[in-house]
């Protein structure tokens, strides 16, 4: 039955990412397609090969991101069927937000769509599985650095594309780039730079919302197969006895922080603080706070890692069983001195450096994705690029401005795009190309003196403002439904 419910999660990730591909990568070929640069049929198979090479190049940092808005009791938990009834849920709210709005030609962003669903299954779960407040279940700090970058990242398209476009057309003085491109193949200097740019923008998304369908899948993966994949099975015997003897340095830097009463016996009699995955895992929600049983359980958590990990030379030797307690006791120390850093609550210890190392060493561990994932979710962005595109071509190129997108506007709101989601990248910020770019073309439209269409603009500011409200209500109805028939079967079943 496990292997059933794998394959139907694991079918809906890559259902998600083939959606995402044709959805959101027409965007990436639409200028080219639209200025006549290359031939359909060629863009969005180049364009379909730079997602497979962005997606196999991502650092990861992104798909941890997004999974981290999820409750953190589901993920803790994440070895039972509540989770599979989230992810299912989550997968099939976005599949459908981005399936009606492709259809309907409106770009709006995959990533807006994920967090709506996100939020509606947090709020549910709250709501319904674990019968506390609905704002418990979501990750506002987490939310919060999401949506700025959401809301930031298209207002610095408009804004870049329209200083460059301006700045290009006084210091470039060929007409031909500000012009309507008509049938004929542009010039070969402005097919190379709309082409570098198709390609920038190409790579940049699959480095970024490739990500998004690679954390999903490992969430599924360490939920259904948490022997094989709740530890990174390949870490090496340097790397576990370095992590044992870290873990180790950092009792003292959480003992320091007891009652001098307690903090002896602790240390000498390695006690285990039986409350310790509780106390974390409430820390970690919206509304926890830390009290000196934080630090005791993080002390506890550490001695338990050092304890498990000093008897094995790798984690094949550990026990099955053993794993994903292991696992999750790493993931809540990692995840507490996080919260705790951005609470500038670690600025006193006198060795902070110490635990932030710590962290990155448990996140190593227990944040890994498989080259196959990679491989699957890279095989599923690119193919679907390669359909679907003419839609959201048409929008992108005839519809936001009063007039048709020429070579100049089109080349500069590529290359703003791609800067903006590489820089997004490496600070492990999910954005949106869809919003980037159809707000950096807005940009150069204004910046042109064409304007732009007011229906187009309405609509496309309508799909962001209702995506978020409506993929929270899709994730909380779908969540809600398929919990009840869950709830309903073991029912019959007794």
């Amino acid at each position: 039955m496990e292997y059933l419910f794998l394959g139907l999660a694991i079918s809906l990730v890559i259902g998600f990412e083939f959606v995402n591909g044709f959805h959101d990568t027409a965007n990436a070929v639409a200028t080219v397609i639209y200025t006549n640069t290359l031939k359909p049929t060629y863009a969005v198979i180049w364009s379909g090969i730079c997602n497979f090479l962005g997606v196999l190049t991502s650092s990861g940092a992104v798909a941890f991101s997004i999974v981290s808005l999820l409750p953190v009791e589901l993920i803790v938990n994440v070895a039972s069927w509540q989770s599979f009834v989230m992810v299912t849920a989550l997968l099939s709210s976005a599949i459908v937000w981005n399936l009606g709005t492709w259809y309907l030609g409106i770009p709006v962003s995959s990533t807006h769509t994920l967090i709506g669903a996100i939020i509606g299954i947090g709020i549910a779960n709250s709501a319904f599985a674990t019968g506390s407040n609905w704002w418990d279940g979501i990750n506002w700090l987490k939310l919060q650095e999401v949506l700025i970058s959401l809301v930031v990242s298209p207002l610095i398209g408009f804004c870049a594309v329209f200083i460059l476009f301006l700045i290009a057309k006084s210091l470039i003085k060929q007409e031909e780039l500000y012009t309507a491109p008509k049938d004929n193949i542009p010039p070969f200097r402005v097919r190379v730079a709309l082409i570098l740019t198709c390609t920038g923008v190409s790579f940049a998304h699959g480095s970024n919302d490739g990500q998004k369908g690679m954390g999903l899948m490992m969430l599924i993966l360490v939920g259904i197969l948490p022997s094989i994949f709740s530890l990174n099975m390949h870490t090496s015997h340097q790397a576990i006895a370095q992590l044992v003897a870290t873990s180790q340095a950092v009792v003292p830097v959480f003992a320091s922080q007891l009652r001098q009463s307690s903090t002896h016996n602790l240390i000498l009699e390695n006690v285990q603080f039986e409350n310790g995955q509780a106390e974390l895992t409430n820390f970690l929600k919206p509304q926890g706070q830390m009290d000196e049983n934080t630090w005791r359980s993080l002390l506890s958590k550490s001695q338990l890692i050092a304890k498990n990990l000093s008897m094995h030379n790798n984690f094949i030797d550990i026990k099955d069983s053993d794993r994903y307690q292991i696992r999750t006791a790493m993931y809540l120390v990692a995840n507490t001195i996080t919260k705790l850093e951005k609470q500038q609550k670690l600025a006193n210890l006198d060795r902070q450096s110490v635990l932030i190392d710590y962290r990155n060493q448990l996140d190593k561990t227990t944040k890994f994705i498989p080259y196959w994932v990679k491989i699957t979710i890279a095989l599923a962005l690119s193919s679907g690029t390669m359909i679907g595109w003419k839609r959201v071509v048409v929008t992108v190129g005839e519809k936001i401005g009063q007039e048709p997108l020429n070579y100049a506007q089109g080349a500069i709101a590529e290359l703003v795009t791609m800067t903006t989601i590489g820089t997004a990248d490496y600070f492990g910020l999910p954005v949106s190309t869809t919003h980037i770019l159809s707000s950096g073309i807005a940009g150069s439209m204004v910046a042109n003196r064409a304007g732009v269409q007011s229906n187009t603009l309405k609509n496309l500011l309508l799909a962001w403002f209702l995506t978020l409200p409506v993929c929270i209500l899709l994730g909380f109805g779908t969540y809600t439904i398929i919990l009840f028939a869950v709830h309903q079967h073991f029912l019959g079943l007794s």
